[in-house]
């Protein structure tokens, strides 16, 4: 037998084989194809189970107005003080640039809260060049707000106290 003459055989069966699988697929289509109704009895039989293993109770997370009214606010200014203290103000005073007080160094604090709250505050929001270094306004943020500033050195003061 030649090459060409084994090619063409194996084209022809080649040929035959996919003609039969496109055959065996119409025939599974036209007998498999067709929709059937549902079960009455599966149907019912599948509430009857869901209906066994439903939970018993349930989770709800609600806020409680009572809960709400006892949580003192004072915890929710000290975490603002601490976030806008982490996102404006430890870039300086946790390394001390500028010669920052650093957060918690009693020592370094000591006479700027002798002066008075008001003092730090008004220093903090309209900044202040001293002997040895400088506050820049608002920390360098002027987006901040006088309340955002003022509960960031109540922070820093509570962290010394």
């Amino acid at each position: 037998m030649t090459d060409r003459a084994f090619m063409k055989s194996f084209l022809i069966l080649l040929a035959a084989l996919v003609a039969f699988t496109i055959l065996l697929f119409i025939i599974a289509q036209v007998i498999g194809g067709k929709a059937k109704s549902p079960d009455v009895a599966a149907t019912a039989d599948a509430k009857a189970v869901a209906e066994r293993i439903k939970p018993v109770g349930e989770v709800s997370v609600k806020t409680n107005p009572v809960m709400d009214a006892l949580i003192p606010t004072a915890k929710a200014a000290a975490n603002k003080g601490k976030a806008v203290y982490d996102a404006n103000c430890a870039a300086c005073h946790t390394a001390g640039v500028a010669f920052a007080p650093k957060l918690g160094d009693k020592a370094a604090w000591k006479a700027r809260i002798s002066k008075g709250k008001e003092t730090l505050y008004r220093n903090s929001i309209k900044g202040f060049k001293g002997e040895k270094g400088f506050m820049p306004a608002k920390g360098g943020n002027a987006g901040l707000a006088e309340a955002d500033v003022k509960a960031a050195v109540d922070y820093m003061i509570s962290k010394v106290k």
